[in-house]
Order: C-alpha cells, then structure tokens, then sequence
C-alpha cells in the first residue's frame, strides 16, 4: 500500500535531451481537427498564484487549439477540493479531472470503478516521466492518473532567526534540532510554525520520526500487517511529544490553517516563526500569503529532517510526494490529451520556472530556477528511498485517523500508546 522505492535518482537529471523528450500531443502550436463537442470539469487545488494563473493559461491554450473542446476549471482550497470530491463520488459522479495525491485514495476509487484505467492511452509518452513520480499513481500495474509534480517534505527555516539564536548549522539529529527549539526560545522567536487545525502537516513529524526510528521497512510491515501498535510507532509519539512538551509552536496553533491569513505559512512568511515542517511548495505559499511579493525571499533555506540518534532509518530517506490528476470514469475522450500536455516538456518547464512545481517530465529539470526547489532537488537526487505521506499511502479512512491521532497527540488528548490502538483499529477495518 505505500509507495516505498528503492535508492535512484528521483530527478534523472542526467538522460536524454530535451529535443528527444519532446512531447508529441497536439497544444505545441499544432492545432487539432475539430469534433463533437466536450467540457473537460476540471478541478485542482493551485488556487493561488503563480500556478493559478498558469493553469487557467493552459487550458485556454488548449481551448484555442481544439475549438470543440471547452475546460471548465475549478480551483479549489485543499480541504474545499477533499470534500465536494468525497460528496461527488458517494454520488459515482467524479469530476473529469481532478486533483490526486495517489496511494490508497486512488486504488479505492479504482477498485470502485470511478477513474480511467488510462495505460493504454498514455503508453506512447508515460516512460518520459519519472518513474517514482508514477508509481503511487499506479494500481496492480494499471495506470490511473498523471504526476505532474514531485518533491520531498523538509524542514524550511528563517537563516536570520538562526543566526539570531547563535545556531550556526542546522540540525542534522533529534537532539540538535530539541536544542535548536531552545535557543530559539531563548532569544524570544517562535521555533516552529504549525497548523494545528488542518491536521495533515503535523502527521509529517510522527511519520518522519517512525522513518527514522524504525526505516522504511517499519512502514511496509505496518501496511502488510495494518499494525501500528508496535514499539517503532509508539517510540516515534513519544520523540514528537517530546517537542511538543517544549511548547515550540506559535500562539493559536491549534487554530491555525496551512494557508490563511494568520496560518502556517503565512506565519513563516512574515517572520512569525523560524521553522516548518512543509514539502517543495512552501516558498510559494508563504509568497502568496505574506505581506510580502517574496516571503522572506533568500533568508529562507531547507534542510533534510534530522536522524534520531540509534534509530535504523537513513538520514537521506526522504518522505514526501506530488501532486497529479485522475481522469473520472465519464470523462469525454478529449481529456487524456489535455491531461497530457500539461505534462509536456514545455508547460513542464513553466510550471518549474514559477518555483511552484518540480517537474515529473524528466527533460523539463533544467526549468527548476528556484534556488530552494534546487536544493529539495538534489536532496531527493541523493535519495536512499522514499515513503509516501501516510495519509495518501493507506486507504482514506487509515489516513485520516492518523490525521486525526497525530493532532490528538500535539495537542495533548491522547498518549503516544494510545493513538498506535486508534490507527491500527482502524487498518483492521479496511
């Protein structure tokens, strides 16, 4: 059930040229013969710039090279999107396109016969992807949907909040990052910025700290046996209570969104917290939700989450994921090909030159122009392996109660050996 991948090079940045990868779909200028009508319902999740913008860009491109075809695009916040999505598909009626994270979600929809089986539609153009960019979109060796970002959660910080607490290298352990939480403290900044409120981003310290403790294996067997009452997962809660015993968040935290105005993001970006704990898309989001056009602009670096001292997993395992689209099972035949030049090499590129994105098109790397998405770049270039987020790997229900336990356990209401009880309840179920 979790994507779990073998040491590669997730970026291949060394492969064929760009001439060679090329993609052949109609929307580099070649304009396609026109035929019955189709509306593609698109919905994503960029509903801020700079990928807001692009996307609709796109799909008017699209419409002014098939003129039978119209896209409607629906941008949606991500909690927005996950609802009317879980409404639209009790009713068997899922939109054309939509946002997917992949994992168990999608095998669940597949298995329920509610998205295109798609391999034979892609199998000319699929190989210039990446392939660990694929694989979580891919259901008993079936294709179902198409990456077309991918990256790597990693600890974003404020270089001169850093510099301010006297830390001169960032954390490379537990210990050194509890220390840093200190220091920080001390010099009166608010270490870690986390919203509380959304859930997901704080199961992204009890799943590093289980990768960590226990490996990726640990992870496969708690999908193989769906068992998280083991010694590896109770261990990861009590490092995470450890940090939150430090009191290390800001005021309200429990309260806080990802992406409102006084949210996570937008905490780092005005300089209301040192630290977060965020995947490739950070820079942007804090951009857009700051005061200012650039967040905090080049103060602002990333680091790898740190190795827990005795622990078995490897500092260079990497946890993260991207973002794609499924096509719904009543999708008109026109949507795989607009589904596929979003993915070509040149809308690739301009995805990557707006610092939003990492390309899943290998011959559109060399857009990445974002100095930070360069550095999430290279870290997942030197990947050992790497783990989808939980709450995307498990089928839905595990991966909302992980959600839902981990906020319990940083707020204080459960127990580290309570919450392993409450997922693996959970996982027998499915």
């Amino acid at each position: 059930m979790t994507a779990h991948i073998s040491r590669r090079s997730l970026l291949g940045l060394a492969g064929a040229g760009t001439g060679a990868l090329l993609l052949g779909a109609c929307g580099d200028g070649e304009t396609a013969a026109t035929g019955d009508p189709q509306t593609i319902n698109w919905w994503h999740v960029q509903d801020a710039e700079p990928m807001l913008g692009l996307w609709g860009d796109m799909a008017q491109q699209y419409e002014g090279a098939h003129t039978h075809v119209k896209v409607d695009v629906q941008p949606l916040e991500v909690e927005a999107f996950k609802k009317k999505l879980e409404t639209t598909l009790e009713a068997k009626s899922p939109p054309d396109l939509f946002q997917s994270w992949g994992g168990g979600a999608l095998r669940q929809q597949a298995e329920a016969g509610l998205v295109k089986d798609i391999t034979d539609d892609v199998g000319e153009w699929i190989g210039q992807l990446l392939p660990a960019a694929v694989q979580p979109y891919t259901v008993d060796g079936r294709i179902y949907g198409i990456p077309f970002d991918i990256g790597m959660v990693g600890i974003w910080y404020n270089r001169d909040h850093f510099a301010k607490a006297g830390i001169e290298t960032p954390p490379a352990t537990w210990a050194q990052l509890l220390t840093a939480v200190s220091k920080l403290k001390a010099a009166g900044i608010v270490p870690i910025a986390l919203a509380g409120k959304d859930k997901w981003p704080g199961h992204y310290y009890w799943a590093y700290l289980a990768m960590r403790i226990g490996g990726l294996e640990a992870l496969q067997r708690a999908a193989e046996d769906k068992n998280f009452d083991t010694p590896v997962f109770v261990a990861a809660g009590r490092r995470l209570k450890e940090l939150v015993d430090m009191q290390p968040f800001q005021k309200g935290f429990l309260r806080a969104e990802y992406g409102s105005e006084d949210g996570q993001a937008a905490t780092m970006g005005n300089e209301g917290a040192a630290m977060e704990l965020m995947g490739q898309w950070a820079p942007s989001v804090q951009a857009s939700s700051s005061t200012s056009e650039r967040g905090i602009g080049d103060r602002l670096a990333f680091f790898p989450f740190p190795a827990v001292e005795g622990g078995k997993g490897l500092a260079t395992d990497a946890f993260g994921g991207g973002n794609g689209f499924a096509v719904g099972r009543d999708a008109p035949s026109a949507t795989v090909d607009f589904l596929r030049t979003l993915v070509q090499a040149r809308n690739q590129r301009k995805a990557a030159q707006t610092g939003a994105v990492l390309p899943t098109n290998q011959a559109a790397t060399g857009g990445i122009r974002d100095v930070n998405n360069q550095v999430v770049a290279a870290n997942l270039g030197v990947a050992t392996g790497f783990q989808l987020y939980l709450d995307q790997a498990f089928p839905p229900a595990v991966g909302q109660q992980i959600n839902d336990s981990s906020a319990q356990l940083i707020a204080g209401t459960k127990r580290p050996e309570q919450i392993v009880k409450d997922i693996t309840k959970v996982a027998k179920r499915q």
